[in-house]
């Protein structure tokens, strides 16, 4: 272990030996080529060089300087490495809110994602970016297990001008609806349009995801319930994830009727 720390701190002490063996590991490079794409100096360089064939990682051609085998290895070991850092970096500020279960997809994936978190001046932020995708949608899938009643208005604004809804809730989440007038009236304006299909299920959902075209929205909200951020991708990877959990929701759940919304008294 002591060995392999070594070696990453070899690496890590200089941003030139990244760059040199990423290079290198793409394509042959000569002395002049990885000046003019590092900025390394000459005297650099032939250091770096010497490292890396010292440790058979590189080795010199007719075409320039080419990444052995274990060399290529390292490389790529480092561009993964370099990826997740940048995505942690990019999560940071809400990985406390990211779930730690229910991502079918590998977490880099939101790595170049649109983060919208509240603000003083504007508190529903993320709301407003969700409502944004929507409306710039044909098409659009929900699961989750709640409801928002601004997102809820103008889900009904959008399916009355031709939007095409399909949403699966969890039975807490129509419960809750239930209790609220404003918000029972809504759903059942909604569920009465030809264009929106509304489903129930009754086991728990644990994300609140919204499929807008080809985004993938997931709203994150705190230990209290209160909202802290959106988070959007169109990566295609998540798209594929997020289509094929609505699909096994939406198999699992029932239509919802108008007893979902009724209160006993």
């Amino acid at each position: 272990m002591d060995r392999v720390l070594a070696e990453m701190e070899f690496l890590a002490r200089s941003a030139n030996r990244g760059d040199v063996l990423t290079l290198v590991a793409e394509a042959p490079h000569d002395r002049q080529a990885l000046a003019r794409e590092t900025g390394a100096s000459q005297p650099t360089l032939g250091r770096i060089l010497r490292d890396f064939e010292e440790r058979n990682w590189v080795r010199a051609t007719e075409g320039g300087y080419t990444a052995t085998a274990t060399g290529r290895l390292v490389a790529a070991g480092l561009t993964e490495l370099s990826e997740s850092l940048a995505a942690e970096l990019h999560l940071r500020e809400v990985s406390e809110w990211l779930p730690t279960d229910g991502l079918g997809f590998d977490l880099g994936r939101l790595g170049e994602a649109t983060i919208t978190t509240p603000t003083q001046t504007r508190p529903s932020a993320p709301i407003s970016r969700v409502i944004e995708l929507i409306e710039a949608a044909h098409r659009v899938r929900i699961f989750s297990h709640a409801f928002n009643e601004q997102t809820l208005a103008a889900v009904v604004e959008w399916v009355a001008d031709g939007g095409q809804f399909e949403g699966v809730f969890s039975a807490a989440a129509i419960d809750a609806v239930a209790h609220e007038t404003g918000l029972r009236g809504q759903l059942q304006q909604l569920q009465a349009a030809d264009r929106a299909r509304i489903r129930v299920i009754d086991d728990a959902i644990p994300l609140a995801v919204t499929v807008a075209g080809d985004t993938v929205s997931l709203l994150l909200r705190d230990d209290d319930g209160r909202l802290q951020a959106a988070v959007d991708t169109d990566d295609p990877e998540v798209e594929v994830w997020a289509t094929d959990r609505h699909g096994r929701y939406w198999e699992s759940a029932r239509p919802l009727a108008e007893s979902d919304l009724a209160i006993d008294d």
